[in-house]
């Protein structure tokens, strides 16, 4: 088929672009071509379908996705259905491509990010980022977290980016618990400022979807951190956020942490603000590093 085809090309390329220092766990370079692959096929195949048959494949039936001011949706048929609250979708062509992706040191969950358009039978189209995370098993990958959002119109990147492989870790590795990783970067963020957490507990690896104003993503600790910290006050923050689950690597070095992010100060009528749903990847380098977040 010329979408494998198309596929194993980009895999292949990927290969190519991957360090010498990663090479020293070929099952993940072998599992981040195969997982990139999966979800350029997958994104291709959409493009072919009417509705949101091809989003639903690419889903896991136990996949999360947040929805602003409503939640999250658990389960596939809950994301579906939010979805067709647009009737437009039933109709809608829907194709992605990713341009980045990461894998865990087992092989067996990773995750994506790329671009997204939304092509509605009236003609009109809706640019989108999104971020997936994602499970192998009998199947092939599903995403168990998935997300998008509008994004600004304007060139952009397409070219992949050099994979994000893991460093060696033992089989079964355990390592500080991701859920807390989560609570010291909220709790440290109302001491010394959204803007400097955001800076020390990423990397310079590390991806935000960027917003709505922004074409692409914004790459780097320090470009994030300066993005997240647009009208908040020095020395501390106007929201925290914990984990109400996560989903960790038999390896440990690479998960998803899932929750919810509250403001710290009611609305001016009194009324307490409806917290917003998250999930964000992490990743540690080394089996003796911190958890730091990586994809958000």
């Amino acid at each position: 088929m010329k979408v494998i085809a198309v596929a194993a090309l980009a895999a292949s390329l990927l290969a190519g672009a991957m360090p010498a220092a990663a090479q020293k766990n070929p099952l993940a370079r072998q599992r981040a071509d195969e997982l990139f692959a999966a979800d350029q096929a997958l994104g291709a195949a959409s493009a072919k379908s009417d509705g949101l048959a091809g989003l639903s494949a690419a889903l896991a039936d136990d996949v999360t996705v947040p929805l602003p001011g409503q939640g999250f949706a658990d389960g596939k048929a809950e994301v579906i259905a939010a979805l067709r609250a647009n009737p437009a979708l039933d109709s809608a062509r829907i194709d992605w491509a990713p341009v980045g992706v990461g894998i865990a040191a087992d092989g067996n969950q990773g995750f994506t990010f790329g671009f997204m358009t939304q092509r509605l039978a009236d003609g009109s189209s809706q640019p989108y980022k999104y971020l997936a995370y994602w499970q192998r098993g009998s199947d092939g990958w599903r995403a168990i977290a998935w997300k998008r959002g509008r994004r600004a119109d304007g060139k952009v990147e397409l070219a992949p980016r050099p994979p994000l492989l893991p460093g060696a870790f033992p089989p079964e590795a355990r390592g500080p618990a991701l859920e807390q990783a989560e609570r010291a970067f909220s709790d440290e963020a109302q001491t010394i400022g959204l803007g400097p957490a955001f800076a020390k507990y990423g990397t310079a690896d590390s991806m935000n979807l960027g917003g709505a104003a922004n074409a692409g993503f914004v790459f780097g600790a320090e470009a994030i951190a300066k993005l997240v910290s647009e009208g908040q006050p020095a020395g501390g923050s106007t929201l925290n956020w914990s984990a109400d689950r996560v989903v960790v690597a038999a390896s440990g070095d690479l998960g998803v942490s899932i929750g919810h992010i509250r403001f710290n100060e009611r609305a001016e009528d009194g009324s307490e603000r409806p917290p917003i749903p998250f999930f964000t990847v992490w990743r540690r380098a080394a089996p003796d590093q911190p958890w730091r977040y990586i994809a958000e």
